[in-house]
């Protein structure tokens, strides 16, 4: 059922999930690093959406920064991980829109569960995301 497999620490989604209760009612939104689609690292960012209850938008300074690190050879960017407080760790239509078709992973977080979904030309949630499988192992 699953065409992959994101292995994240428990360390990392732990931290991951106190930031997105601590933030609620907004939404928090950072980047997740490492490779062989295993995240190694993840980078908080800050969350520039003019709503930031309803959306995320990832710092563009942020993003830009990272992208040249990692093509000076630093930790690529494996995807992205944001909270919906209170509601579903799945995609919404809002998420879908934004989403390029690149490959990368979207984590969501909600303050407890975590979904991981890959970006995709056409997949199977709202003709954009395919459904990843989640591995946290213990540290």
């Amino acid at each position: 059922m699953w065409a992959m497999k994101l292995i994240i620490s428990s360390k990392l989604m732990m931290e991951m999930q106190a930031m997105a209760r601590s933030a609620s009612p907004e939404e928090i939104c950072g980047l997740l690093l490492g490779r062989n689609n295993r995240v190694d690292s993840i980078r908080a960012a800050k969350n520039v959406a003019v709503d930031r209850q309803r959306h995320f938008e990832i710092d563009p300074a942020m993003l830009i920064t990272a992208e040249r690190d990692m093509r000076n050879g630093g930790m690529p960017i494996v995807g992205y991980y944001h909270s919906h407080p209170g509601n579903k760790v799945e995609p919404s239509p809002t998420d879908a829109v934004s989403a390029a078709p690149d490959g990368r992973i979207w984590l969501i977080i909600n303050g407890t569960d975590a979904a991981a979904w890959q970006a995709t030309e056409s997949g199977r949630l709202l003709d954009r995301f395919n459904p990843v499988e989640l591995e946290c192992p213990l540290d």
